[in-house]
């Protein structure tokens, strides 16, 4: 059963961090290192912003991990531990301390590391009879959870660009465990999964559609860890459910981690070289367009989050239904990622070529503007 007080209590404690965080952002923005957001090249906002949301997230999670019901409090418990690596290097580069990218994919993998050896858990099946003969030794199972997960960690980070995406997709995929749980009698993953919806609504009631704060590295890797690690454990507790079935809940940043990869090695470019062409920014510069730029660059940050959020909840959806039935799921992630590729290839066709009605050239944002 839910008890509701808990929930409004992880609420408060999201919200209440993350509006202090606002408020007081004239007072400790100086203090931070400097850093070049606006200019980033990647960057579709055009205001400094506090990129510390993801600290009222983390610390409203690791709440509910400490009140809901001691049945696997060991597990929670070394959950809440494994979150140091991720959030810290992801804090860090908050902050204003440069950490590269490798050095972030290093802590994320170093706290699904010690997930793997402190609860003797990782993907040993799939559901997939083909996948799972590889899978049944450990000397593989174990690199490929690693890469499994280090690789959402990082795909939430890279789909985190337009005000409420991230945060969105993390109450969407959260809602789906809470029901799979719920349906198989896991109360206590149930209750947790619950529990980050309240975490995240008090977030991103100041990220959209204002943009007054945004997720951040340690946000968004850590929210990336803690929903991966989760569908894990429930695959582990429920018998019916496939890896193959609730990996299509991470369909959404998986495959725009996969797409950039390939777009910068056909570039000829590092695979961690930032560019501006994700999903969510060309994606943004066709709304622009379509908009004939009538609409603020702030305004339109929000509503290409709120244009793709569906997009991205379908799979989640899909994992819902298909969660125990492996082969339909390898078939929806064989649809879906057709889907993506083909309207990301005409998207960008369409925008290059603007053939559905003259507008006046897209033009990147300055400071000032």
């Amino acid at each position: 059963m839910i008890d509701f007080t808990k929930f409004i209590l992880i609420f408060l404690v999201s919200f209440s961090i993350c509006g202090v965080l606002v408020v007081a952002r004239n007072l400790y923005m100086p203090l931070l290192r400097s850093r070049d957001d606006i200019g980033a090249r990647q960057a579709l906002h055009c205001d400094i912003t506090p990129r510390l949301g993801g600290v009222g997230i983390i610390l409203a999670a690791a709440l509910a991990m400490l009140i809901i019901p001691q049945s696997l409090s060991r597990i929670f418990g070394m959950f809440a531990i494994s979150l140091v690596p991720v959030v810290l290097a992801g804090l860090a580069e908050d902050l204003g301390y440069r950490v590269a990218p490798r050095g972030r994919l290093l802590a994320a993998a170093s706290s699904c590391l010690f997930m793997i050896f402190m609860l003797n858990v990782w993907v040993a099946a799939t559901g997939v009879a083909a996948l799972d003969y590889v899978l049944r030794l450990a000397l593989v199972a174990i690199p490929v959870t690693m890469l499994w997960c280090t690789g959402i960690c990082h795909g939430f980070n890279l789909i985190d660009g337009v005000n409420g995406l991230t945060a969105g997709l993390g109450i969407v995929i959260a809602t789906g465990l809470w029901w799979i749980a719920r349906e198989n009698g896991q109360d206590t993953l149930a209750l947790f999964s619950f529990a980050l919806i309240p975490a995240l609504l008090g977030f991103i009631l100041f990220n959209w559609p204002l943009g007054r704060i945004f997720l951040g590295d340690a946000g968004a890797y850590g929210i990336g860890h803690i929903l991966v690690w989760l569908s894990i454990l429930l695959a582990m507790h429920v018998p019916q459910a496939t890896m193959m079935g609730l990996s299509l809940m991470f369909f959404w940043p998986a495959a725009d981690t996969l797409l950039a990869m390939h777009r910068r090695w056909y570039q000829g470019k590092p695979v961690d070289a930032p560019d501006r062409m994700h999903f969510h920014q060309f994606t943004y510069r066709l709304l622009s367009q379509f908009g004939g730029n009538r609409l603020s660059a702030r305004a339109m940050n929000s509503l290409t989050g709120l244009v793709i959020l569906p997009f991205a909840a379908m799979p989640v959806v899909a994992a819902v239904m298909l969660y125990d039935a492996p082969y339909l799921a390898l078939a929806a992630w064989a649809m879906f990622g057709a889907l993506f590729v083909l309207s990301y290839v005409w998207g960008v066709r369409v925008f290059k070529n603007r053939t559905f009605r003259p507008v006046r050239p897209f033009k990147v944002l300055t400071p000032a503007e």
